[in-house]
Protein backbone atom coordinates (compact mmCIF):
# COMPACT_ATOMS: atom_id res chain seq x y z
CA UNK A 1 0.00 0.00 0.00
CA UNK A 2 2.89 2.24 1.08
CA UNK A 3 4.14 2.08 -3.11
CA UNK A 4 0.82 3.25 -4.02
CA UNK A 5 1.54 6.69 -2.54
CA UNK A 6 5.09 7.29 -3.32
CA UNK A 7 6.30 9.91 -4.22
CA UNK A 8 7.01 8.58 -8.02
CA UNK A 9 3.63 7.36 -8.38
CA UNK A 10 2.23 10.23 -7.69
CA UNK A 11 4.26 12.70 -9.95
CA UNK A 12 3.53 9.85 -12.69
CA UNK A 13 -0.79 10.21 -11.91
CA UNK A 14 -0.21 14.15 -11.74
CA UNK A 15 1.80 13.85 -15.14
CA UNK A 16 -2.01 12.97 -16.68
CA UNK A 17 -3.36 15.84 -14.87
CA UNK A 18 -5.01 18.38 -17.74
CA UNK A 19 -4.24 21.41 -16.04
CA UNK A 20 -0.77 22.91 -15.25
CA UNK A 21 0.68 21.97 -11.51
CA UNK A 22 3.35 23.68 -9.89
CA UNK A 23 4.75 23.45 -6.44
CA UNK A 24 7.28 25.87 -5.27
CA UNK A 25 8.95 25.97 -1.01
CA UNK A 26 8.62 28.90 1.15
CA UNK A 27 11.13 31.11 -0.40
CA UNK A 28 9.72 30.87 -3.80
CA UNK A 29 11.79 27.85 -5.46
CA UNK A 30 9.77 25.61 -7.88
CA UNK A 31 10.33 21.98 -6.30
CA UNK A 32 7.50 20.29 -8.90
CA UNK A 33 6.26 20.80 -12.50
CA UNK A 34 3.96 18.53 -14.14
CA UNK A 35 4.01 17.66 -17.69
CA UNK A 36 1.10 20.14 -18.43
CA UNK A 37 2.60 23.17 -16.84
CA UNK A 38 5.70 22.21 -18.98
CA UNK A 39 3.43 22.07 -22.28
CA UNK A 40 2.14 25.29 -20.97
CA UNK A 41 5.10 27.42 -20.99
CA UNK A 42 6.86 25.62 -23.29
CA UNK A 43 9.62 24.18 -21.15
CA UNK A 44 11.50 21.02 -19.97
CA UNK A 45 10.37 20.68 -16.88
CA UNK A 46 13.64 19.51 -15.08
CA UNK A 47 15.13 22.43 -16.38
CA UNK A 48 12.64 24.42 -13.95
CA UNK A 49 13.36 22.41 -10.81
CA UNK A 50 15.17 24.41 -8.06
CA UNK A 51 14.58 27.98 -10.75
CA UNK A 52 12.76 31.05 -8.03
CA UNK A 53 10.01 31.15 -9.76
CA UNK A 54 10.20 34.96 -10.85
CA UNK A 55 12.59 33.79 -12.85
CA UNK A 56 10.65 31.75 -14.76
CA UNK A 57 8.26 34.10 -15.35
CA UNK A 58 10.59 37.90 -15.52
CA UNK A 59 7.07 39.55 -15.95
CA UNK A 60 5.79 38.81 -12.95
CA UNK A 61 6.46 40.18 -9.17
CA UNK A 62 5.80 38.76 -5.89
CA UNK A 63 2.88 41.11 -5.91
CA UNK A 64 1.09 39.76 -8.95
CA UNK A 65 2.72 36.29 -8.81
CA UNK A 66 -0.79 34.59 -7.20
CA UNK A 67 2.06 31.74 -6.11
CA UNK A 68 4.10 34.07 -4.08
CA UNK A 69 1.20 35.70 -2.35
CA UNK A 70 -0.02 33.00 -1.30
CA UNK A 71 2.32 32.28 0.49
CA UNK A 72 3.18 35.44 2.01
CA UNK A 73 -1.12 36.00 3.08
CA UNK A 74 -1.39 32.15 4.10
CA UNK A 75 -4.42 31.72 2.35
CA UNK A 76 -5.92 30.29 -0.13
CA UNK A 77 -6.32 32.11 -3.70
CA UNK A 78 -9.22 30.71 -6.23
CA UNK A 79 -9.65 31.10 -10.25
CA UNK A 80 -7.44 34.66 -10.27
CA UNK A 81 -6.96 35.34 -14.16
CA UNK A 82 -3.19 35.93 -14.79
CA UNK A 83 -1.14 37.45 -17.64
CA UNK A 84 2.58 37.00 -17.97
CA UNK A 85 5.40 36.32 -19.94
CA UNK A 86 7.24 33.20 -19.41
CA UNK A 87 11.07 32.31 -19.69
CA UNK A 88 10.88 32.67 -23.06
CA UNK A 89 9.14 35.97 -23.07
CA UNK A 90 5.76 33.78 -24.57
CA UNK A 91 2.58 35.87 -23.61
CA UNK A 92 0.47 33.07 -21.39
CA UNK A 93 -2.66 33.86 -19.60
CA UNK A 94 -4.17 31.60 -17.19
CA UNK A 95 -6.69 30.88 -14.48
CA UNK A 96 -4.62 30.27 -11.00
CA UNK A 97 -6.26 28.99 -7.48
CA UNK A 98 -3.15 28.82 -5.40
CA UNK A 99 -2.91 27.20 -2.02
CA UNK A 100 -0.43 27.46 0.93
CA UNK A 101 1.28 24.16 2.19
CA UNK A 102 1.16 24.36 5.84
CA UNK A 103 2.66 21.88 8.58
CA UNK A 104 1.94 22.80 12.09
CA UNK A 105 0.39 26.01 11.41
CA UNK A 106 3.84 27.59 9.20
CA UNK A 107 3.66 28.44 5.32
CA UNK A 108 6.20 25.81 4.11
CA UNK A 109 5.36 26.61 0.58
CA UNK A 110 2.62 26.48 -2.46
CA UNK A 111 1.15 24.84 -4.71
CA UNK A 112 -0.92 26.19 -7.79
CA UNK A 113 -3.08 24.58 -10.56
CA UNK A 114 -3.55 26.16 -13.69
CA UNK A 115 -5.86 26.05 -16.49
CA UNK A 116 -4.45 27.63 -19.91
CA UNK A 117 -7.04 30.36 -21.48
CA UNK A 118 -4.56 31.87 -23.81
CA UNK A 119 -6.34 30.60 -26.99
CA UNK A 120 -9.67 31.65 -25.78
CA UNK A 121 -8.82 35.15 -24.12
CA UNK A 122 -7.18 35.99 -27.75
CA UNK A 123 -9.95 34.66 -29.52
CA UNK A 124 -12.37 36.45 -27.30
CA UNK A 125 -10.44 39.79 -27.50
CA UNK A 126 -9.68 39.46 -31.27
CA UNK A 127 -13.73 39.30 -31.63
CA UNK A 128 -13.80 42.37 -29.91
CA UNK A 129 -11.90 43.80 -31.83
CA UNK A 130 -13.13 43.21 -34.87
CA UNK A 131 -16.66 44.27 -33.45
CA UNK A 132 -15.15 47.47 -32.38
CA UNK A 133 -13.57 48.18 -35.72
CA UNK A 134 -16.39 46.98 -37.69
CA UNK A 135 -19.31 49.81 -35.77
CA UNK A 136 -16.76 52.62 -35.83
CA UNK A 137 -16.78 51.86 -39.65
CA UNK A 138 -20.51 51.67 -39.92
CA UNK A 139 -20.93 55.35 -38.01
CA UNK A 140 -18.22 56.56 -40.36
CA UNK A 141 -20.62 54.87 -43.37
CA UNK A 142 -23.65 55.54 -41.51
CA UNK A 143 -25.09 52.27 -43.02
CA UNK A 144 -27.78 50.13 -41.08
CA UNK A 145 -26.46 46.98 -41.48
CA UNK A 146 -26.03 45.19 -38.40
CA UNK A 147 -25.11 41.51 -37.00
CA UNK A 148 -29.00 40.82 -36.45
CA UNK A 149 -30.05 39.49 -39.64
CA UNK A 150 -33.14 37.84 -38.98
CA UNK A 151 -37.30 39.64 -38.52
CA UNK A 152 -40.11 38.11 -37.16
CA UNK A 153 -41.50 37.04 -40.89
CA UNK A 154 -38.44 34.84 -40.83
CA UNK A 155 -39.68 32.68 -38.27
CA UNK A 156 -41.90 29.91 -39.01
CA UNK A 157 -45.02 28.99 -37.24
CA UNK A 158 -48.84 29.62 -37.59
CA UNK A 159 -49.82 27.46 -34.41
CA UNK A 160 -51.64 29.08 -31.87
CA UNK A 161 -48.38 28.92 -29.22
CA UNK A 162 -46.01 30.90 -32.20
CA UNK A 163 -48.51 33.47 -32.94
CA UNK A 164 -48.89 34.20 -29.06
CA UNK A 165 -44.86 34.14 -29.13
CA UNK A 166 -44.95 36.24 -32.29
CA UNK A 167 -46.99 38.93 -30.65
CA UNK A 168 -45.40 39.33 -27.90
CA UNK A 169 -42.02 40.13 -29.47
CA UNK A 170 -43.98 42.65 -31.44
CA UNK A 171 -44.94 44.13 -28.03
CA UNK A 172 -41.15 43.48 -26.65
CA UNK A 173 -39.66 45.37 -29.22
CA UNK A 174 -41.21 48.86 -28.89
CA UNK A 175 -39.52 48.56 -25.48
CA UNK A 176 -36.22 49.14 -24.08
CA UNK A 177 -36.94 46.97 -20.92
CA UNK A 178 -34.72 44.01 -19.79
CA UNK A 179 -36.05 40.83 -21.55
CA UNK A 180 -35.74 37.43 -20.31
CA UNK A 181 -35.90 34.36 -23.16
CA UNK A 182 -36.64 30.76 -22.11
CA UNK A 183 -36.57 28.03 -24.10
CA UNK A 184 -35.27 24.64 -24.34
CA UNK A 185 -32.09 24.17 -27.42
CA UNK A 186 -33.34 24.26 -30.50
CA UNK A 187 -36.35 26.41 -29.90
CA UNK A 188 -35.08 29.21 -31.97
CA UNK A 189 -33.89 31.57 -28.51
CA UNK A 190 -31.76 33.87 -30.88
CA UNK A 191 -34.24 34.12 -34.17
CA UNK A 192 -36.63 36.16 -31.25
CA UNK A 193 -33.89 38.06 -29.68
CA UNK A 194 -32.75 39.31 -33.62
CA UNK A 195 -35.86 39.84 -34.26
CA UNK A 196 -37.07 41.85 -31.65
CA UNK A 197 -33.82 43.91 -31.85
CA UNK A 198 -34.67 44.47 -35.97
CA UNK A 199 -37.79 45.32 -35.43
CA UNK A 200 -37.14 48.23 -32.54
CA UNK A 201 -35.64 51.48 -32.55
CA UNK A 202 -32.38 50.40 -32.02
CA UNK A 203 -32.18 48.22 -35.08
CA UNK A 204 -29.68 50.86 -36.79
CA UNK A 205 -27.22 50.27 -33.74
CA UNK A 206 -25.19 47.29 -32.03
CA UNK A 207 -26.63 44.16 -31.68
CA UNK A 208 -23.63 41.44 -29.89
CA UNK A 209 -24.44 38.01 -28.64
CA UNK A 210 -22.02 36.32 -25.79
CA UNK A 211 -22.58 32.64 -24.50
CA UNK A 212 -22.10 33.04 -20.80
CA UNK A 213 -21.57 29.44 -20.57
CA UNK A 214 -18.46 29.72 -22.99
CA UNK A 215 -15.57 31.10 -21.08
CA UNK A 216 -14.38 31.32 -17.36
CA UNK A 217 -15.86 33.37 -15.55
CA UNK A 218 -12.83 36.13 -14.67
CA UNK A 219 -12.07 36.18 -18.39
CA UNK A 220 -16.40 36.79 -18.91
CA UNK A 221 -16.22 39.24 -16.71
CA UNK A 222 -13.05 41.39 -18.51
CA UNK A 223 -15.24 40.28 -21.81
CA UNK A 224 -18.25 42.19 -21.03
CA UNK A 225 -17.04 45.17 -18.68
CA UNK A 226 -13.42 45.59 -20.23
CA UNK A 227 -10.40 46.18 -18.40
CA UNK A 228 -7.84 49.05 -17.59
CA UNK A 229 -4.06 48.53 -17.93
CA UNK A 230 -2.88 47.30 -14.55
CA UNK A 231 -6.21 45.95 -13.16
CA UNK A 232 -4.37 42.67 -13.33
CA UNK A 233 -1.00 41.12 -14.84
CA UNK A 234 -1.05 41.69 -18.44
CA UNK A 235 -4.50 43.41 -18.46
CA UNK A 236 -4.78 46.32 -20.96
CA UNK A 237 -7.06 49.33 -22.06
CA UNK A 238 -9.63 47.73 -23.92
CA UNK A 239 -13.96 48.43 -24.10
CA UNK A 240 -15.89 45.29 -23.04
CA UNK A 241 -19.06 44.26 -24.84
CA UNK A 242 -21.42 46.79 -22.66
CA UNK A 243 -19.56 49.93 -24.08
CA UNK A 244 -19.37 48.26 -27.91
CA UNK A 245 -23.30 47.56 -27.51
CA UNK A 246 -23.92 51.45 -26.45
CA UNK A 247 -27.05 52.42 -27.92
CA UNK A 248 -28.23 48.63 -28.87
CA UNK A 249 -28.30 45.41 -27.57
CA UNK A 250 -26.53 43.10 -26.16
CA UNK A 251 -27.44 39.44 -25.48
CA UNK A 252 -26.23 37.44 -23.16
CA UNK A 253 -27.15 33.76 -23.93
CA UNK A 254 -27.28 30.26 -21.45
CA UNK A 255 -27.44 33.68 -18.55
CA UNK A 256 -28.35 30.58 -15.93
CA UNK A 257 -24.43 29.69 -16.72
CA UNK A 258 -23.42 33.36 -15.46
CA UNK A 259 -21.22 32.78 -11.99
CA UNK A 260 -23.31 34.58 -9.31
CA UNK A 261 -20.44 37.06 -8.26
CA UNK A 262 -20.75 38.49 -11.85
CA UNK A 263 -24.69 38.47 -11.74
CA UNK A 264 -24.37 40.97 -8.76
CA UNK A 265 -22.55 43.12 -11.25
CA UNK A 266 -24.74 42.81 -13.88
CA UNK A 267 -27.16 43.56 -11.67
CA UNK A 268 -25.98 47.11 -11.27
CA UNK A 269 -25.94 47.83 -14.43
CA UNK A 270 -29.42 47.19 -14.93
CA UNK A 271 -30.44 49.51 -12.21
CA UNK A 272 -28.55 52.53 -13.21
CA UNK A 273 -26.38 52.20 -16.44
CA UNK A 274 -23.14 52.29 -15.27
CA UNK A 275 -20.34 49.96 -15.96
CA UNK A 276 -16.71 49.72 -14.67
CA UNK A 277 -13.89 48.54 -16.36
CA UNK A 278 -11.93 45.38 -14.57
CA UNK A 279 -9.45 47.66 -12.10
CA UNK A 280 -10.74 50.58 -13.26
CA UNK A 281 -11.83 53.23 -10.13
CA UNK A 282 -13.96 55.55 -12.74
CA UNK A 283 -17.52 54.38 -14.07
CA UNK A 284 -19.01 54.68 -17.19
CA UNK A 285 -22.40 55.00 -18.66
CA UNK A 286 -23.64 53.19 -21.60
CA UNK A 287 -27.22 52.64 -23.19
CA UNK A 288 -27.77 49.31 -23.74
CA UNK A 289 -30.83 46.69 -23.85
CA UNK A 290 -30.04 43.57 -21.93
CA UNK A 291 -31.93 40.82 -23.72
CA UNK A 292 -31.24 37.48 -21.88
CA UNK A 293 -31.96 33.40 -22.32
CA UNK A 294 -31.71 30.41 -20.72
CA UNK A 295 -32.43 26.87 -21.94
CA UNK A 296 -33.45 25.70 -18.15
CA UNK A 297 -36.92 26.70 -16.47
CA UNK A 298 -35.92 30.52 -14.85
CA UNK A 299 -37.90 29.26 -11.32
CA UNK A 300 -35.96 26.18 -11.39
CA UNK A 301 -32.76 28.04 -11.65
CA UNK A 302 -33.31 30.37 -9.20
CA UNK A 303 -34.33 27.91 -6.59
CA UNK A 304 -31.44 26.15 -7.20
CA UNK A 305 -29.42 29.28 -6.65
CA UNK A 306 -27.79 29.30 -9.76
CA UNK A 307 -29.56 32.93 -10.55
CA UNK A 308 -29.96 35.73 -7.80
CA UNK A 309 -33.39 36.28 -7.21
CA UNK A 310 -33.77 39.82 -7.63
CA UNK A 311 -31.71 39.44 -10.72
CA UNK A 312 -34.13 37.23 -12.39
CA UNK A 313 -36.72 39.85 -11.53
CA UNK A 314 -34.91 42.64 -13.05
CA UNK A 315 -34.20 40.73 -16.31
CA UNK A 316 -37.74 39.29 -16.60
CA UNK A 317 -39.26 42.43 -16.68
CA UNK A 318 -40.56 41.27 -20.00
CA UNK A 319 -40.97 37.19 -20.13
CA UNK A 320 -41.22 35.38 -23.04
CA UNK A 321 -41.23 31.41 -23.38
CA UNK A 322 -40.84 29.40 -26.15
CA UNK A 323 -42.99 26.52 -27.09
CA UNK A 324 -41.16 23.21 -27.85
CA UNK A 325 -41.87 21.60 -31.39
CA UNK A 326 -43.78 18.69 -29.67
CA UNK A 327 -46.08 21.40 -28.49
CA UNK A 328 -46.22 23.05 -31.70
CA UNK A 329 -47.39 20.39 -34.12
CA UNK A 330 -50.01 22.58 -36.25
CA UNK A 331 -46.63 23.84 -37.43
CA UNK A 332 -44.98 20.42 -38.84
CA UNK A 333 -46.37 21.36 -42.28
CA UNK A 334 -45.10 24.45 -42.78
CA UNK A 335 -41.38 23.50 -40.96
CA UNK A 336 -40.81 20.55 -42.83
CA UNK A 337 -41.67 22.69 -46.44
CA UNK A 338 -39.38 25.64 -45.48
CA UNK A 339 -36.41 23.19 -44.75
CA UNK A 340 -37.07 20.49 -47.86
CA UNK A 341 -36.94 24.02 -50.04
CA UNK A 342 -33.70 25.30 -48.26
CA UNK A 343 -31.82 22.38 -48.62
CA UNK A 344 -33.14 21.67 -52.39
CA UNK A 345 -31.34 25.14 -52.75
CA UNK A 346 -28.37 24.53 -50.65
CA UNK A 347 -27.55 20.81 -51.91
CA UNK A 348 -28.92 21.34 -55.25
CA UNK A 349 -31.53 18.63 -55.18
CA UNK A 350 -34.96 18.28 -56.36
CA UNK A 351 -37.22 16.98 -53.93
CA UNK A 352 -40.50 17.44 -53.91
CA UNK A 353 -42.20 16.16 -50.77
CA UNK A 354 -42.48 13.33 -47.74
CA UNK A 355 -44.38 10.38 -47.66
CA UNK A 356 -47.49 10.22 -45.25
CA UNK A 357 -46.17 7.91 -43.47
CA UNK A 358 -43.22 10.32 -42.75
CA UNK A 359 -45.20 13.16 -42.22
CA UNK A 360 -47.12 11.01 -39.56
CA UNK A 361 -44.06 9.87 -37.86
CA UNK A 362 -42.71 12.90 -37.69
CA UNK A 363 -45.74 13.99 -35.52
CA UNK A 364 -45.65 11.50 -33.47
CA UNK A 365 -41.98 11.74 -32.45
CA UNK A 366 -41.26 14.42 -29.11
CA UNK A 367 -38.34 16.17 -30.81
CA UNK A 368 -35.93 16.16 -27.70
CA UNK A 369 -33.77 18.68 -30.12
CA UNK A 370 -37.14 20.73 -31.37
CA UNK A 371 -36.87 22.33 -34.84
CA UNK A 372 -33.22 22.38 -35.02
CA UNK A 373 -33.33 18.41 -34.86
CA UNK A 374 -36.05 18.29 -37.12
CA UNK A 375 -34.07 20.54 -39.57
CA UNK A 376 -31.11 18.44 -38.77
CA UNK A 377 -32.92 15.32 -39.78
CA UNK A 378 -34.09 16.80 -43.10
CA UNK A 379 -30.55 17.78 -43.94
CA UNK A 380 -29.05 14.54 -43.25
CA UNK A 381 -31.64 12.52 -45.46
CA UNK A 382 -31.29 15.02 -48.31
CA UNK A 383 -27.49 14.38 -48.62
CA UNK A 384 -27.61 10.97 -48.85
CA UNK A 385 -30.71 10.38 -50.62
CA UNK A 386 -31.72 11.45 -54.29
CA UNK A 387 -35.17 11.76 -54.10
CA UNK A 388 -37.62 12.88 -55.09
CA UNK A 389 -39.86 12.48 -51.79
CA UNK A 390 -38.13 11.91 -48.63
CA UNK A 391 -40.01 8.03 -47.95
CA UNK A 392 -39.82 5.73 -45.14
CA UNK A 393 -36.75 4.05 -45.52
CA UNK A 394 -34.96 7.55 -45.65
CA UNK A 395 -35.46 8.07 -41.89
CA UNK A 396 -32.52 7.65 -39.58
CA UNK A 397 -32.11 5.07 -36.81
CA UNK A 398 -34.14 7.20 -33.90
CA UNK A 399 -37.21 6.19 -36.12
CA UNK A 400 -37.19 2.60 -36.11
CA UNK A 401 -39.89 2.51 -33.37
CA UNK A 402 -42.22 4.14 -35.41
CA UNK A 403 -41.72 2.35 -38.45
CA UNK A 404 -44.14 -1.03 -36.70
CA UNK A 405 -47.02 1.14 -35.81
CA UNK A 406 -49.97 -0.04 -36.67
CA UNK A 407 -52.21 2.96 -36.93
CA UNK A 408 -50.22 4.84 -40.12
CA UNK A 409 -52.17 6.42 -42.54
CA UNK A 410 -52.04 3.82 -45.16
CA UNK A 411 -51.62 5.44 -48.37
CA UNK A 412 -48.85 6.04 -51.20
CA UNK A 413 -49.80 9.60 -52.12
CA UNK A 414 -46.90 11.92 -51.48
CA UNK A 415 -47.58 14.62 -49.46
CA UNK A 416 -46.84 17.85 -52.41
CA UNK A 417 -44.63 20.86 -51.81
CA UNK A 418 -45.87 23.38 -54.25
CA UNK A 419 -43.05 26.04 -54.43
CA UNK A 420 -44.42 29.76 -54.68
CA UNK A 421 -47.43 30.82 -53.03
CA UNK A 422 -47.83 29.98 -49.37
CA UNK A 423 -51.81 30.00 -49.41
CA UNK A 424 -51.60 27.80 -52.33
CA UNK A 425 -48.89 25.30 -50.70
CA UNK A 426 -51.50 25.40 -46.96
CA UNK A 427 -54.30 24.74 -49.31
CA UNK A 428 -52.92 21.55 -50.65
CA UNK A 429 -51.38 20.13 -48.28
CA UNK A 430 -54.53 20.07 -46.15
CA UNK A 431 -56.33 19.04 -48.88
CA UNK A 432 -54.21 15.71 -49.09
CA UNK A 433 -54.18 15.31 -45.48
CA UNK A 434 -58.20 15.47 -45.41
CA UNK A 435 -58.66 12.89 -48.56
CA UNK A 436 -56.03 10.32 -47.08
CA UNK A 437 -57.84 10.63 -43.53
CA UNK A 438 -61.56 10.11 -45.39
CA UNK A 439 -60.03 6.64 -47.01
CA UNK A 440 -58.91 5.74 -43.87
CA UNK A 441 -61.99 6.26 -42.36
CA UNK A 442 -64.27 5.24 -45.24
CA UNK A 443 -65.39 9.01 -44.96
CA UNK A 444 -66.21 8.58 -41.54
CA UNK A 445 -66.53 12.14 -40.74
CA UNK A 446 -66.53 11.50 -37.16
CA UNK A 447 -63.64 9.64 -36.49
CA UNK A 448 -61.74 11.32 -39.67
CA UNK A 449 -62.08 14.58 -37.80
CA UNK A 450 -61.40 12.76 -34.75
CA UNK A 451 -57.80 11.74 -36.74
CA UNK A 452 -56.93 15.21 -38.00
CA UNK A 453 -58.11 16.44 -33.98
CA UNK A 454 -60.12 19.50 -35.49
CA UNK A 455 -64.09 19.96 -35.08
CA UNK A 456 -66.25 17.67 -36.73
CA UNK A 457 -68.02 20.62 -38.28
CA UNK A 458 -64.77 22.43 -39.32
CA UNK A 459 -63.69 19.21 -41.83
CA UNK A 460 -67.27 19.27 -43.15
CA UNK A 461 -66.29 22.91 -44.05
CA UNK A 462 -63.22 22.14 -45.29
CA UNK A 463 -64.20 19.01 -47.15
CA UNK A 464 -66.71 21.12 -49.20
CA UNK A 465 -64.35 23.89 -49.64
CA UNK A 466 -61.89 21.54 -50.82
CA UNK A 467 -63.22 18.41 -52.35
CA UNK A 468 -66.48 20.35 -53.51
CA UNK A 469 -69.62 18.17 -51.75
CA UNK A 470 -70.65 17.21 -48.82
CA UNK A 471 -70.26 13.62 -47.23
Amino acid sequence: MNNIFSKENIEIILDYVDEGIQIIDSKGYIKYYNKAASELDDINKYDMIGKHVLEVYPSLSPQTSTLLRSIEKGVAIFDTQQSFKNYKGKDITTINSSFPIKVKQKVIGAIEISRNITAVKALSERVIDLQEQLYDKKQKVKTNVNEAKYNLYDIIGESEQMLKAKTLAVKASKSSSPILIYGQTGTGKELFVQSIHNKSCRRNKPFIVQNCGALPSTLLESILFGTVKGGFTGASDRPGLFELANGGTLFLDEINSMPLELQVKLLRVIQDGNIRRVGDVKTRHVDVRIIAATNEDPLTVVESRRMRQDLYYRLNVIGLKLPLLKERKGDMALLVDFFIKKYNDKLQKSFTGVEPQVFDIFEKHDWPGNVRELENVIEGIMNLEEGPIINIDSLPYVFEKYKDSNDKIENTKVVPIIVGNLKESLENFEKSLIEQALKKYDNNISHAAKELRIPRQTLQYKIKKYIGHDY
